[in-house]
């Protein structure tokens, strides 16, 4: 059993924003996570090259399978 762990799933945050509000939101949510040691899943499409820098890990799916797994 795991206790006080700390998980946030975030789907398409995105959505409507520009890019410099979503680079502020996952540079906020980035900084949490490092903060708490928390562990992040964010689904995003086209992100930006500035906002592609803030993760650590990337997972790029395609048609349902996985393309690509690893470090940024």
């Amino acid at each position: 059993m795991v206790t006080n762990a700390r998980a946030l799933m975030m789907d398409e945050i995105s959505t409507g924003l520009d890019s410099s509000v979503t680079f502020d939101i996952v540079s906020s949510v980035r900084s949490w996570a490092r903060i708490t040691r928390g562990t992040v899943v964010i689904a995003l499409l086209q992100p930006t090259p500035e906002v592609y820098s803030l993760f650590d890990d990337v997972l790029i799916l395609r048609d349902g399978g996985v393309v690509y797994h690893g470090p940024r």
